[in-house]
C-alpha cells in the first residue's frame, strides 16, 4: 500500500479509523503490559488520544506518523503549540511528554526515537498489507531497548480486503517468533469495526497480546 493512500485520507478527512477516546484495550491491559515501562513508542500513531492517555499515566511517548496533518492536529485539538523542528528525514512535533516524528516509519532509527522500553501498536500492523507486515515486524524491535514490551492489538475476521487487515493469532506467532507472546484477551469488535462485516465477515475479533522481546 503506497504512503500516498494514507496521506490522501488525512488530506480529505477520511479518518473513520480515528477514535476520540482512549482505546479500551489499552486501558484494560496497560497495568500488566506497559505499567513498568518508561518510554513508549507508538508506530503509525495518527492523532490518537492514546498518546495523551499514555502521557497522563506517566510515560514519555514517542509517536511515528506519516502525515504531518495528523501530528499537528493532535496538538491543535488540545490547544497546544508544540515545538516543531527538522530531524533529518523527519519533522518532530513535541510538547511535554509527547513527541511525534513525521516521516516514513521504515526510516526511523534508535538515534531518532531514543531509548524506548515499551511499544503500543493498535493501528499499525493491521493498517499494513501482508507484503509489508514482515518488514514492519522486523524493523520495530530495532527501535526498542533489550527486554522491551509491546502491547499489540489486532483484528481477526473471515473476509477479504482492508484496511484494517486481518492478522490472525497464527500470524502474530509467526511474525514475533523470537519473542515471548502472551494472549491477553479477545472481544467481539463487529460493532466498532463495521468494515469487515460490510465485506461479508461473520465474526470480527479484536485480539490483544503482550509481546516480550529478548
Amino acid at each position: 500500500m503506497h504512503p500516498d493512500y494514507w496521506l490522501e485520507r488525512w488530506r480529505e478527512g477520511r479518518t473513520g479509523f480515528h477514535r476520540a477516546d482512549a482505546n479500551p484495550r489499552l486501558i484494560e491491559h496497560h497495568p500488566r503490559a506497559l505499567g513498568e515501562t518508561l518510554r513508549v513508542l507508538v508506530p503509525l500513531c495518527g492523532k490518537s488520544a492514546d498518546l495523551e492517555w499514555l502521557a497522563v499515566h506517566g510515560h514519555e511517548v514517542v509517536g511515528v506518523e506519516l502525515s504531518e496533518l495528523a501530528a499537528s492536529a493532535f496538538f491543535a485539538e488540545r490547544g497546544i503549540e508544540p515545538e516543531r523542528r527538522e530531524r533529518g528525514r523527519f519533522v518532530e512535533y513535541a510538547h511535554g511528554a509527547v513527541s511525534i516524528f513525521v516521516g516514513d516509519f521504515f526510516d526511523a532509527s534508535p538515534e531518532l526515537t531514543g531509548y524506548c522500553d515499551g511499544a503500543y501498536d493498535r493501528a499499525a500492523l493491521i493498517a499494513l498489507p501482508e507484503e509489508l507486515r514482515a518488514r514492519y515486524t522486523a524493523h520495530l524491535p530495532t527501535l526498542l531497548s533489550p527486554k522491551a514490551r509491546l502491547l499489540l492489538v489486532t483484528l481477526d475476521y473471515d473476509a477479504e480486503g482492508g484496511p484494517p487487515f486481518r492478522v490472525p493469532p497464527a500470524e502474530v506467532e509467526r511474525r514475533y517468533a523470537a519473542a515471548r507472546i502472551t494472549a491477553l484477551g479477545s472481544v467481539d469488535a463487529r460493532a466498532e469495526t463495521p468494515g469487515p462485516v460490510q465485506r461479508g465477515a461473520s465474526f470480527v475479533n479484536e485480539n490483544t497480546y503482550l509481546i516480550a522481546f529478548p
